[in-house]
């Protein structure tokens, strides 16, 4: 009776004991590596962001202070920067450059979206013959250097009497962003299943139902992503807006190089600038990111 009685109590006074065992030699190498690749992911981190908090610093600074070197950490905050950059001192307004900016990106974004939207249903849930060429001729588009067509494309544009025009810059965002949407979102669109496309059209839906009913809402996180880059590309483009507008068709970006003058770089005033523009994409970004994460990764795991 009595040894009976003792093994259950042995037994559970033993089970702690091997609880509290030191971890094997493999499993704490994993727990440093783990350790380890965390701690490179933050430093990799913080070396990124270390370049846009230094230029948010900077635009808090003073011009003096701003173009001392080393530069000082501890000076005094000002909003000066910023306050130029809106036209306070009577300098040029900066809301006609942000509005031509956000007209052109949004506008070409809706274009591609409205056309590779079809392309890319074509390509990959419809048999189409040689569908990697035609994906490679959409990507080889872009191997071209833009300003190997600057000028053929200036030319145009002055005999169709379309210099300092918004709607040119639409157009050619549109072009340029085409390749690109339509190459992402056939990889976006393959992984719908087709089933649903087959019940649809037993169903009696057209085609246009069909995109906009059926496969928009299931490729959402793809679309999104597909949106947002083409945003980001439009809204950061600034070679054809340099030298294929003027006054009345000016971008953000074009603006944003009247800071650097004859007289010299006022550093605090291009980082104020760089700051106001760069915050469009980072609200779309942050507005998007989860959309954006999911459709990047969409087709990563089968």
């Amino acid at each position: 009776m009595t040894a009976t009685a003792d093994a259950p109590t042995a037994a559970a006074t033993s089970l702690p004991a091997a609880r509290r065992r030191p971890l094997a030699g493999p499993q704490r190498g994993a727990r440093r590596r783990g350790a380890a690749l965390g701690l490179l992911a933050w430093l990799v981190g913080l070396l990124f962001f270390l370049p846009a908090a230094w230029m948010v610093l900077t635009s808090l600074h003073s011009e003096q202070d701003a173009a001392t070197n080393p530069p000082s950490l501890g000076a005094s905050l000002t909003w000066d920067g910023y306050r130029t950059f809106f036209g306070a001192d009577g300098g040029a307004s900066p809301w006609p450059s942000l509005v031509n900016s956000l007209t052109a990106s949004v506008c070409s974004t809706l274009l591609v979206l409205v056309l590779a939207l079809p392309a890319a249903y074509a390509l990959s849930l419809r048999p189409v013959r040689k569908w990697t060429d035609v994906l490679f001729f959409f990507l080889s588009t872009k191997m071209l250097p833009v300003v190997a067509g600057l000028l053929p494309i200036y030319l145009f544009a002055k005999n169709v009497d379309m210099l300092d025009n918004i709607w040119l810059l639409v157009i050619l965002y549109t072009s340029m962003n085409l390749p690109i949407a339509v190459w992402m979102m056939q990889s976006f669109l393959a992984d719908i299943p087709v089933a649903i496309i087959e019940a649809a059209q037993i169903d009696g839906a057209p085609l246009r139902t069909i995109l906009a009913r059926v496969v928009a809402p299931v490729a959402g996180p793809g679309i999104a992503a597909t949106s947002l880059i083409c945003f980001i590309f439009s809204w950061n483009e600034m070679l054809f807006a340099r030298v294929l507008t003027g006054v009345r068709a000016q971008t953000a970006p074009v603006f944003l190089t009247s800071f650097i003058t004859s007289q010299g770089l006022f550093l605090a005033k291009v980082c104020a600038a760089s700051v106001v523009i760069s915050l469009p994409v980072l609200a779309a970004g942050f507005a998007a990111q989860d959309k954006l994460v999911q459709g990047l990764s969409l087709g990563a795991v089968k």
